[in-house]
């Protein structure tokens, strides 16, 4: 008996240890925790959801910054993981499931109509050359004073922008300044970055300035805090514009190197010559895919003169070649005496031989320098594709990208996917030329010829004015207030229905309905409140007006990395999770989204009008660098104490 109590008691010891050391371990798990959240203010992990949305919004901003994958196709990328997720993995809120469709629904949100209309509508005032007046009276003015000129300049560049989208007026203002600085024999370089950074200071000024206000405000509204009207935040965006106009206009120029063209008239030309093929050139007897096998390809036989009954052919690959044949080639010097030799033939100009006594000449022929827009039709697409030389009639001698040359033979030119910002080179006839400078798309930075203007610009100004004032009054919202301003362009036929279809974006159109998706995943999952919490423990040492500048900075440095875009849609979420977990008001905060990603003045690639910039300037990427972060800085120590002393 005494040996079964004791072995009870035993037991009963056992377990009330065993209990002991449960509860103290769960005294002290409570303990830690309550450790991490009120001393580290560490937040717990989110739920599955939400961490895949945190990883897929990691992938997205990698992608967008690769240059080496089109943004289309990432943003189309984005979409298709984000509704595949959901689909296999059902999400539910609050027993409510989340629907995968549901993010398709930013194709038709109205910030992203909103978006397209204003593209249209810019390119309505560039096609009916509504902007050439304020071009002309400018180009007079700076012959009178250049340093009152870029003043206002600047402010013209700005206050346009606030309206118009930006692409436009640096369109407009690039030959003009480019002109003035060949006319006066002055270096351009103070003034064309500049005036590209004064139209991104002027665009944050109103709802409507940039596709990124568009985008923050309309996200703000559908979450339910906050509704700005047009010029809501105009107040503090006019103060630290102003003081980003000063320093553009003061300090700016001094820091910028003397930059020379950025395509010089030095590339070779390309001369029209004749091949003449006699009794023992290899290419006798050879047929024309058989002679450009010979020369790997490189020859392009234009046309074929037949000395037999003294009449044109066509090239065909299958045409064979007989002694007595004169083949119409174009081509560099260097690579015309090279067809010559492969092919054992006598190469003419015109009536003589070329040889030292009788050279190439490029007769009436002329070199421009052409840059690739927003509306050429030939984004992403080769000069082949886009049959670029059939359609424009002339020839591409040389790329730049980025301010450099690319290294390639000028036969490869024609298989590089060109990009908005690049410059070609290309030669034709002066005719020729100046037709360029009536197709949408294509700028050609001469300055020499005067703007079209036509009957229409007065009817293109005035669906602008009216498209601005009534969202402005709040007669209606800006989204039925464009669309009805874009039927007006189509029906007065300031605009037909192929400039409207250049007009749009794909870019444009598919990082929009992309980010707007990753927006609202994040928001739903808990993924935006995790970063909020995250964000707020790191930055739980300042005070609720160093949170707002640590936002500010860190959208700031996002946009020159990524697409603005993208850092404001999935910024403005942690924004509104961030002011809540300060128990504040989030105006001052999504407007600190907003500021922020549209500091986009450091790098090339930040905005796409910053690449027009640098190529048609010949800058280099330190100069934005150079300009562009005292920029930033002065941007958003004013914009940090504006808010905070307006809304905090």
């Amino acid at each position: 008996m005494r040996g079964f109590f004791l072995a009870e008691a035993n037991e009963f010891f056992k377990k009330f240890n065993l209990q002991i050391l449960v509860n103290f371990s769960e005294c002290a798990l409570i303990e830690i925790k309550s450790f991490r959240v009120h001393n580290l203010n560490i937040p717990d992990l989110p739920n599955y959801h939400a961490l895949a949305m945190l990883v897929i919004t990691v992938l997205a901003l990698y992608l967008f910054r690769r240059d080496d994958i089109p943004l289309e196709t990432s943003s189309l990328a984005v979409l298709a993981v984000l509704s595949l997720i959901f689909a296999i993995f059902p999400f539910y809120q609050d027993g409510v499931h989340f629907e995968p469709s549901s993010l398709f629904l930013g194709f038709g949100h109205e910030a992203l109509v909103t978006v397209c209309c204003l593209m249209i509508i810019g390119q309505g005032l560039v096609a009916t050359g509504a902007l050439e007046p304020i071009g002309r009276y400018l180009a007079k003015l700076w012959k009178l004073s250049p340093t009152l000129s870029l003043l206002l300049t600047l402010i013209l560049a700005a206050a346009l922008s606030a309206f118009v989208n930006n692409t436009p007026i640096v369109v407009l203002l690039l030959p003009i300044l480019i002109s003035v600085s060949l006319r006066t024999n002055t270096d351009s370089s103070p003034m064309l970055l500049p005036m590209g950074l004064a139209t991104l200071v002027g665009g944050m000024t109103t709802t409507i300035g940039t596709s990124t206000n568009l985008l923050v405000v309309s996200v703000a509204q559908n979450m339910g805090v906050a509704q700005f009207g047009l010029f809501d935040f105009a107040k503090p965006a006019l103060i630290a514009g102003a003081v980003a106009i000063f320093y553009l206009w003061v300090i700016a120029p001094k820091l910028l190197p003397k930059r020379d063209a950025s395509l010089p008239d030095t590339s070779p030309r390309l001369f029209g010559a004749y091949l003449n093929i006699n009794e023992e050139s290899i290419a006798n007897g050879k047929t024309v895919s058989e002679i450009m096998a010979l020369t790997d390809g490189q020859i392009r036989i234009e046309s074929i003169q037949r000395s037999k009954d003294k009449r044109n052919i066509m090239p065909l690959p299958d045409t064979c070649i007989t002694a007595g044949d004169r083949l119409q080639v174009q081509d560099t010097p260097a690579q015309l005496k090279e067809f010559e030799s492969v092919l054992g033939a006598t190469l003419f100009s015109g009536l003589h031989k070329v040889d030292d006594e009788h050279p190439l000449k490029a007769e009436k022929q002329t070199l421009a320098e052409l840059v690739i827009i927003t509306g050429s039709g030939v984004v992403g697409r080769t000069l082949k594709q886009a049959n670029f030389i059939q359609n424009y009639g002339i020839s591409v001698i040389a790329l730049h990208r980025a301010g450099k040359a690319l290294e390639m033979g000028r036969r490869s030119i024609g298989k590089v996917p060109l990009m908005i910002g690049d410059v070609l080179l290309v030669q034709g006839e002066e005719e020729q030329i100046r037709q360029l400078k009536s197709k949408q798309g294509l700028l050609v930075i001469d300055g020499a010829e005067p703007l079209p203007q036509t009957s229409k610009a007065p009817i293109a100004l005035g669906v602008l004015f009216t498209v601005v004032v009534s969202a402005a009054v709040g007669i209606v919202p800006i989204e039925i207030s464009s669309v009805c301003g874009v039927l007006a362009l189509l029906l007065t036929r300031c605009l037909d229905w192929q400039q409207v279809s250049s007009a749009l974006s794909t870019q444009v159109i598919l990082i929009v309905a992309a980010s707007l998706a990753l927006g609202a995943a994040m928001m739903q999952t808990g993924g935006a409140e995790y970063i909020a919490q995250m964000f707020v423990a790191a930055s739980s040492s300042l005070p609720p007006g160093g949170v707002l500048a640590a936002l500010m900075l860190l959208l700031a440095i996002l946009t020159n990395i990524v697409s603005n875009n993208a850092a404001a849609v999935i910024g403005t979420p942690i924004a509104i999770s961030v002011a809540s977990q300060l128990n504040l008001p989030a105006e001052p905060f999504i407007l600190a989204v907003l500021f922020g990603a549209n500091l986009s003045y450091a790098t090339p690639m930040a905005y796409k009008t910053n690449l027009l910039v640098m190529n048609a300037g010949g800058y280099q990427f330190s100069d934005f660098i150079r300009v562009g972060i005292p920029l930033i800085i002065l941007m958003w120590l004013t914009l940090s104490f504006l808010l905070n002393w307006l809304y905090l």
